[in-house]
């Protein structure tokens, strides 16, 4: 369901529990060859629009009550210069009655500079998320990433010396030409450099993308034991060094999970700001365009444009939680949710679980249910076994 109206209900009821604020910034200089999220080049007209349009849709959908967390993700969040930065931030700080107990940067190294992460860090930021995926310099090559190994060890002086609370690197696996080994010793110079919190991401082919049509070609190929195996080994390799699995593919020491990222996977509620940003409020899911100069149309117009608007019912709302539940380690107590939805479970759920329990691949112990490690590799899969009970 689409549409041109804004889809936000301000006398709808809202959703209790935490309330995280996400911000787009589409700007990057140039395409990774994995990537499919929505960008632009950082022409200094457009982000001037965009500036502009955040703090006008800022005003438009004010949060109603104190957001717990922010997070800005891209893109290139750190593409902008240090007084955008700060404008930016400043616009977000204004709408909320109190900081937020947690706010998360993504950074690419290139971007990390020290007047930026003065900036950042001046204004309450408490998380930087660096986007490593390797530390190899033919790994990078074979991702299309723009930076080298020399830049990720500045940035991440850079980072220390600035103080945040926490710093998360993200790495990506199943790379082609990527073999265990080589990946080991991926994971093995991140735990080196000793951050809060790892991220761990099996490559995914996305359409319209440059790794893509080279799968299409024959020039690269999938293989799915393989990946499970280099799953496996990243499970166990950061187990042994402290960091515990928290969801399938984030790792933390002990009080260093990203809280943001937990409330969403809980189906809590959140605001989305930018072009292609999404939202969970106040019983709507709907999602910004994907499109600078649509987005930008709308919020001058008054009359935002939102975008796959979903009646959150509370049976959407129980299938979700239970499906994204199972991917966090912590499991899902399945009565308990559909208490907080006011919902019914579906009878076959049950039988699912059963079957689940019995190929080796779900725990049930006083009513939680808790993946394997088997079960986590095939979590994509019981995830659309549980849509499938909900439909």
């Amino acid at each position: 369901m689409g549409g041109n109206n804004s889809a936000l209900n301000k006398d709808a009821p809202e959703m209790a529990g935490p309330l995280g604020i996400y911000c787009h910034v589409p700007f990057c200089a140039t395409t990774c060859d994995f990537c499919a999220f929505y960008q632009e080049k950082p022409r200094r007209g457009d982000i001037e629009r965009y500036l502009a349009g955040i703090e006008k849709e800022l005003q438009q959908m004010k949060p109603s009550r104190v957001a717990d967390t922010f997070f800005w993700g891209g893109g290139t969040p750190g593409l902008l210069p240090a007084n955008d930065l700060e404008r930016l931030g400043r616009a977000f700080l204004s709408v909320n009655q109190a900081p937020p107990s947690e706010w998360t940067v993504e950074l690419a190294p290139s971007t990390a500079k020290a007047d930026k992460l003065a900036v950042l860090k001046a204004l309450g930021v408490t998380r930087i998320s660096m986007g490593v995926q390797s530390f190899d310099e033919t790994t990078l090559s074979a991702l299309g990433r723009q930076h080298s190994p020399r830049q990720i060890y500045q940035a991440w002086e850079l980072i220390q010396q600035t103080g945040f609370r926490d710093v998360s690197l993200d790495l990506i696996f199943a790379i082609p030409g990527q073999d265990e080994s080589r990946w080991r010793k991926d994971l093995a110079e991140a735990v080196r450099l000793s951050p809060d919190h790892i991220s761990t991401y099996c490559l995914t082919f996305e359409e319209d993308t440059a790794l893509f049509v080279k799968l299409a070609q024959g020039k690269v190929t999938v293989d799915p034991d393989r990946d499970a195996d280099l799953y496996r080994t990243t499970w166990e390799f950061l187990a042994g060094h402290g960091f515990a699995q928290y969801e399938i593919s984030n790792f933390a020491r002990a009080g260093h999970e990203c809280i943001h990222n937990l409330n969403t996977w809980r189906m809590h509620s959140w605001l989305g700001y930018g072009p292609s940003a999404a939202s969970q409020f106040a019983g709507r899911r709907f999602q910004n365009p994907a499109n600078l100069d649509r987005w930008l149309s709308g919020i001058a117009s008054g009359r935002p444009v939102h975008e796959q608007i979903v009646e959150l019912t509370a049976s959407l709302q129980l299938a979700d939680a239970i499906v994204f539940g199972l991917r966090m380690n912590e499991g899902i107590d399945p009565l308990s949710l559909a208490q907080r939805f006011a919902t019914q479970l579906p009878p076959d759920l049950t039988e699912l679980g059963s079957q689940l329990v019995d190929e080796g691949f779900m725990l049930v112990e006083d009513s939680r249910w808790q993946l394997t490690l088997e079960g986590r590799l095939r979590a994509d899969a019981i995830g659309v076994a549980v849509l499938e009970v909900f439909s």
